[in-house]
């Protein structure tokens, strides 16, 4: 097994077991380690320039977030996603969505519309640039200021974990649709919404906008899609 890893910078102000940890979490995240994939203690280790002990560590932890599994005798595997799975994170994901926009639209400062503005029009520059990694990391951005301008910690914490659960597949989402355009007006929907104090409207666009996500997953992986991230997706 080749694992597409690099050296860790161990002059990182984190602690080490920390930045094991994101390594091995990243390169599942991003597919470089594939559902399925055996991981092992001793490569992880060599690969990463440190000792088994921070690399066991993270093994565990990513076991606790369900994004490892362990089998008796058989050691650590890349959990597998199903369709199933998928659907039941979205499903959820778009009523919080809608939840925190609507919760927005009544609490957000003037500030933190005109910082959605902005990430709007940069998720835009992204697209004109075809950045899919841009447009990954201002997607987030925008509603990561959402979940801030709802002003409720205990919602962000539930939404950020279930986004990271759909997080292997957000690079096959972004390079395929083909109405990327339209993500951007998806966003400003929301955004109108929320500048102009309408709830009940926010609370829609920001579900429809995530429902979108649901049909088009669903839909590329009935229809087979191969050589990506979606075609580890099970029915």
């Amino acid at each position: 097994m080749d694992i597409d890893l690099d050296k860790l910078n161990l002059h990182d102000y984190k602690p080490l077991r920390e930045i094991v940890f994101e390594s091995i979490r990243e390169a599942i995240l991003d597919g470089r380690l594939k559902p399925g994939e055996r991981v092992m203690e001793i490569q992880l280790a060599e690969k990463l320039g440190v000792s088994r002990t921070p690399v066991r560590e993270a093994i565990r932890k990513l076991e606790l977030e369900g994004l490892l599994i362990m089998e008796p005798r058989k050691g650590a595997y890349v959990a597998d996603v199903s369709l199933k799975d998928v659907i039941d994170v979205l499903e959820i994901r778009a009523s919080l969505e809608g939840l925190a926009a609507s919760l927005a639209a009544t609490r957000a400062s003037e500030e933190e519309i005109e910082i959605l503005k902005e990430k709007s029009a940069q998720f835009k520059e992204c697209i004109e640039k075809n950045d899919v990694q841009g447009m990954i990391s201002k997607d987030t951005e925008f509603h990561e200021v959402i979940l801030h301008a709802a002003k409720n910690k205990k919602l962000t914490t539930i939404i950020e974990s279930l986004r990271e659960q759909v997080q292997r597949f957000r690079v096959t989402y972004f390079t395929e649709y083909n109405m990327t355009a339209y993500l951007a007006s998806e966003h400003q929907n929301v955004i109108d919404a929320i500048e102009s104090r309408e709830p009940e409207k926010a609370n829609e666009y920001a579900q429809n906008h995530i429902e979108n996500i649901e049909k088009f997953i669903v839909s590329r992986v009935k229809d087979g899609f191969k050589n990506d991230s979606l075609n580890n997706i099970k029915e």
